[in-house]
């Protein structure tokens, strides 16, 4: 016989965002459970172990975004042993014993700058004022639950108009979103600067997990997505000692305190719907779990083509979810190593002692100039992967000792571009080849760093989406593009965290505002969520 059980609510996907919404569920007193379908919680969260003796953030890689608000609401750190630690800046290698560095003291910026543009150095100051004025802006907007202007009911047009006085005082820095939004990238950035390799520096961050580049209309936000973390280190990044899995692992641990059941293995086969409202969902192996609030961490797309019956989703919404692009270009390698890339600027830099206490960055970003970038977008543009692909070495092993034997190295490799699907072939003939490609490109500016390497894990998309069932291996659970934002993330009229099923709910990154370890989504979520049963 089935085993049948009942709850309050069901969250569907033990990733940050599934177990964030579970906890404010289960503080509000509601009998939550969450199913996960892997052995392991955490979805792109998690730290494993991937070659004996060797632990890596398996998927994500550092922390930026987890929000202090959620760190403070499940005493994260206060009780449950999140512990960060800080980047270093980052550095980008431009060839020889030539670098250059970014970091979130404007004035370290400014003097690595004025080594190549004296005059873009003078006026980083001011483009950094300019840029945290409008990321203020848009951490408020991150908490907002995206309303419906096209409605035309009272209580569509009271959230409009609540929305507008809310940002009266915005003003004209409106029209910066407005920049942001709609400009690539390198036309922003060329407002402001005239060195491309200056401008290659934070024109970077727009490549970053999306298919895109740096001259592609609507890359400019992506730069401030990537910058909007409120930690220490270069644009708000850092590490979160004993891997990204940490977090997954004490948001859990604040869970099963307030009485949250955490369940894995339970792959789910449907989501049931009885008379327009979701009653129940069913796992692969026939377990029933019953509640009248469910809701699902999974991308939009998981939910509406494989969850739901055939023929219940209104036609309107199945396309635009059809048509929400989801197509990844970002790999992931993690290596195990006897000594991290051994950068020919490495001595300079040392000798310069622009990194502190830091002996070795931990956060690089390699694409020297702008051209760089936009050559990789094109190799993956007519389908095929990038020749000389941009890549981020990451070294958290330069601070967390708890993820290799003693005297050996972790680095993450991360970058682009690796196209979902290959024009011609196929990632099970070529992926070799691409991996080739990627140490050549590291080892332009690191010579013989192959001869250090002990093992290694290689993720290209079709990889990541059958690990977590992330349509196409899509970071971020779709492009950050204004078509894909806000009002229409992941469709217009469902943007709200419901459904139009009562009581089923999303609270994934497919949601405003995205992709990233932040939690926001899943908060939001249960805020909705907690409105509607207040309401009754």
């Amino acid at each position: 016989m089935a085993l049948v059980k009942e709850y309050d609510a069901i969250v569907i996907g033990a990733g940050h965002n599934g177990l964030v919404c579970a906890n404010y569920l289960a503080r509000s007193g509601l009998k939550v459970a969450v199913l996960e379908q892997r052995k392991v919680i955490g979805g792109a969260a998690v730290t494993e172990e991937f070659a004996p003796g060797f632990r890596a953030s398996i998927f994500s890689y550092m922390m930026s975004l987890l929000h202090p608000r959620v760190i403070r609401d499940f005493e994260l750190m206060s009780k449950y042993g999140l512990k960060l630690l800080q980047s270093s800046d980052m550095i980008s290698p431009l060839g020889g014993d030539d670098y250059i560095l970014f970091s979130d003291d404007v004035q370290k910026t400014v003097a690595s700058f004025a080594k190549f543009n004296k005059k873009d150095a003078e006026t980083y100051p001011l483009f950094d004022k300019y840029l945290v004025e409008a990321t203020k802006i848009v951490r408020q907007l991150l908490w907002e639950t995206p309303f419906d202007p096209t409605r035309g009911d009272w209580k569509s047009m009271k959230a409009s108009l609540s929305f507008l006085w809310r940002y009266r005082k915005v003003g004209h820095k409106m029209y910066r979103l407005i920049d942001l939004l709609t400009m690539s990238a390198y036309d922003f950035l060329k407002e402001w600067f005239e060195d491309e390799r200056i401008i290659a520096v934070l024109a970077y961050y727009a490549s970053i997990g999306h298919f895109l580049g740096p001259k592609s209309p609507g890359s400019a936000y992506v730069i401030m997505h990537h910058v909007m973390g409120e930690h220490d280190g270069a644009g708000g990044w850092g590490f979160v000692e004993g891997g990204m899995g940490k977090i997954t692992q004490a948001l859990a641990a604040y869970g099963r305190d307030h009485g949250v059941e955490i369940v894995t293995d339970a792959a789910i086969a449907e989501i049931r719907i009885e008379g327009n409202r979701a009653t129940s969902v069913v796992t692969k192996d026939g377990a029933v779990y019953k509640a009248k609030t469910i809701v699902s961490n999974a991308n939009a797309k998981i939910v509406y083509q494989k969850l739901i019956r055939p023929g219940l989703v209104p036609d309107e919404l199945k396309r635009e979810i059809d048509n929400y692009r989801t197509f990844s270009t970002a790999f992931k390698m993690n290596v195990a190593c006897e000594r991290p890339p051994q950068f020919t600027f490495l001595e300079k830099m040392r000798a310069d002692k622009v990194l502190g206490n830091f002996d070795y960055p931990t956060y690089m970003h390699v694409a020297p100039d702008v051209d760089f970038l936009e050559k990789a977008y094109d190799d993956a543009k007519y389908g095929w992967y990038s020749s000389r692909p941009f890549v981020s070495p990451i070294c958290p092993t330069i601070l967390d000792k708890t993820l290799a034997p003693e005297g050996k190295h972790v680095v993450n490799l991360y970058g682009g571009h690796a196209p979902y699907e290959l024009r011609g072939s196929d990632w099970s003939k070529e992926k070799d080849n691409f991996k080739k490609n990627i140490f050549d490109t590291i080892e332009e500016f690191a010579p013989g760093w192959s001869n250090d390497i002990i093992d290694l894990q290689f993720l290209v998309p079709p990889d990541i989406e059958e690990k977590l069932m992330m349509p196409q291996g899509h970071i971020f659970h779709g492009e950050l593009t204004p078509d894909q934002l806000f009002f229409q993330r992941p469709a217009s009229g469902y943007a709200d965290y419901r459904t139009p099923f009562a009581g089923l709910y999303t609270c994934g990154s497919s949601n405003h505002p995205g992709g990233g370890v932040s939690g926001i989504p899943g908060s939001n979520a249960a805020r909705e969520i907690l409105l509607d049963l207040k309401r009754g």
